[in-house]
């Protein structure tokens, strides 16, 4: 088992997801995030049935910085109740993981 894992957050702009990407990664509190443009969302919120355009961030780093990510997230989100979902992987290359911890730390 690795100390990877894959979070997932979406937003309704670009921009965010830009802004988000890129201070998760000026904070080491990712190694990299991947964004997704243009997915589809289809939702229930406050008793209505939604159907949005949002951006996917795909987030990797470490298990133990998922407490300060979700932090992150809920300070820095403009969504009320914002989507934060992280997987924990079992396998990666040990290179790769490697360069996660190194520039996560």
């Amino acid at each position: 088992m690795s100390d990877l894992i894959i979070a997932f957050v979406t937003t309704n702009t670009e921009k965010e997801a830009l802004f988000l990407a890129q201070k998760l990664v000026e904070e080491k509190l990712a190694a990299c995030v991947n964004i997704v443009n243009g997915i589809r969302s289809v939702y229930e919120w406050e008793g209505e049935i939604h159907d949005d355009q949002e951006h996917l961030l795909i987030i990797k780093s470490l298990k133990s910085k998922t407490g300060k990510l979700k932090d992150f997230i809920e300070k820095h989100h403009s969504y009320e109740v914002p989507e934060f979902v992280a997987i924990e992987l079992d396998d990666a290359l040990p290179d790769y993981l490697q360069w996660v911890r190194d520039v996560t730390t």
